[in-house]
């Protein structure tokens, strides 16, 4: 089965506006280093933008376990394949 074919990918424009906030975010944290601000403040921003980050993250995988691995199901080998995927995908995501 190739995934273009016969696999509906989810929405997630939903997501933009998150993404937006932490673009914004990251402008923000460029100003305070050059306007050369207090270090931990610029720690606390950039742990904000960590943390909008991880519930984007989420939020994706979210959706692509109960899409994308759930219409898998079906069919065995699929199934096999995408939680393959899955365990990959977890690996990255711990390093």
């Amino acid at each position: 089965m190739d995934n273009k074919d016969e696999l509906k990918i989810p929405d997630h424009k939903h997501e933009i506006p998150r993404l937006n906030r932490a673009i914004g975010q990251l402008e923000g944290i460029k100003k305070m280093i050059e306007e050369q601000r207090y270090c931990p403040d610029i720690i606390i921003q950039l742990k904000a933008v960590q943390s909008a980050i991880k519930r984007i993250e989420s939020n994706i995988l979210k959706t692509h376990l109960e899409n994308c691995v759930a219409a898998s199901f079906s069919n065995k080998e699929e199934a096999a394949k995408k939680i393959r995927e899955i365990k990959n995908l977890l690996d990255k995501l711990q390093n």
